[in-house]
């Protein structure tokens, strides 16, 4: 079986289909106009360089274009890039389709909608069970399909569930160490943390923001989600107030995007699952085509570190 783009090491060549995720026009420093193409396949994607495009070019070489590349990994000041040899667009006859170069979440959509589902029934308060129930109800479709991020982290199809099947498998061992924490608040604060997103993103396959998620982000659609299901279900009181600052306070901070500080146990809690999640989804991307022994690249989003799998380090099972 051929091998994804993500296991290609540099210095090995490769001949195969891709599918262009972003193609950014740039201008060189010889005035001369290159494509910065980012190619991926279901296992992850690689940057690459067209030099000297046309405007025709520039029109066949799109987002959500499958292409057949030849060329060679090279190491371009530490991060590998894809050195194009030729570069071709597919036609019917090539036999490929778009779905076959996304990267899915490693959990069907059935089994993840089931767990989240499972940990609803779980919700004792009629209230927190109810909004939650609604609201996921609502967006049931978008929350099992989309990503949970434009890049960084679980930026995949099924990104937003499988991060919040990772979140309430972390809340639910956290419970059962701290039993004077909220199962219900906590629960229903992962279930709906992100749910904005499926609202602020365009989609799995070449996710950009949308006007609304420009606008508004999806903290503040997240919280105006909850407020119109409560309305919907004609809820009023505490519950609904404390739902919504478990929205607006899980970035943490400020500075982060919170329009508000946690200021309860769940609320905290939330967001350090939120983060730990997260921040061990960036990690093991970065390490995913690591040999044990050496670093990754570095990772922007993690202060510009880069990792190092230490050489007795297990290699992970192929999900």
């Amino acid at each position: 079986m051929e091998k994804g783009i993500k296991y290609h090491q540099v210095g090995e060549a490769v001949n195969r289909y891709l599918l262009i995720k972003t193609a950014t026009k740039q201008i060189a420093s010889n005035s001369k106009p290159f494509l910065t193409l980012i190619l991926g396949d279901h296992t992850g994607e690689i940057e690459a360089k067209l030099w000297g495009v046309s405007p025709e070019d520039e029109g066949t070489f799109v987002n959500k274009t499958i292409v057949h590349i030849q060329g060679d990994v090279i190491d371009y000041r530490g991060r590998t890039q894809l050195k194009i040899a030729s570069i071709r667009p597919t036609s019917p006859m090539d036999g490929v389709e778009i779905n076959d170069f996304v990267r899915s979440a490693p959990l069907s959509a059935e089994d993840m909608l089931d767990e989240v589902n499972q940990f609803i029934f779980d919700i004792q308060n009629p209230n927190i069970q109810r909004i939650t129930r609604y609201i996921v109800k609502k967006h049931q479709t978008a929350f099992v399909e989309s990503p949970a991020a434009t890049k960084n982290h679980h930026e995949f199809m099924g990104g937003l569930a499988f991060h919040v099947v990772s979140m309430l498998r972390l809340a639910k061992n956290i419970a059962a160490q701290y039993e004077n924490l909220d199962t219900d608040l906590l629960y229903a604060g992962v279930i709906l943390h992100d749910i904005g997103k499926v609202k602020e993103l365009s989609g799995a396959i070449d996710t950009t923001y949308t006007l609304e998620g420009k606008l508004l982000g999806h903290i503040s659609i997240g919280a105006m989600e909850i407020h119109e299901a409560a309305q919907e279900l004609k809820i009023e009181g505490e519950e609904l107030l404390i739902l919504q600052h478990l929205m607006l306070s899980h970035h943490g901070k400020g500075e982060w995007g919170s329009p508000k500080p946690p200021y309860i146990r769940e609320a905290e809690v939330l967001h350090m699952i939120d983060n730990v999640d997260a921040k061990i989804n960036m990690m093991d991307r970065a390490l995913e085509r690591v040999e044990p022994g050496e670093f990754s690249e570095r990772v922007m989003a993690l202060e510009n570190r880069s990792f190092y799998k230490p050489s007795f380090h297990k290699k992970p099972l192929d999900l």
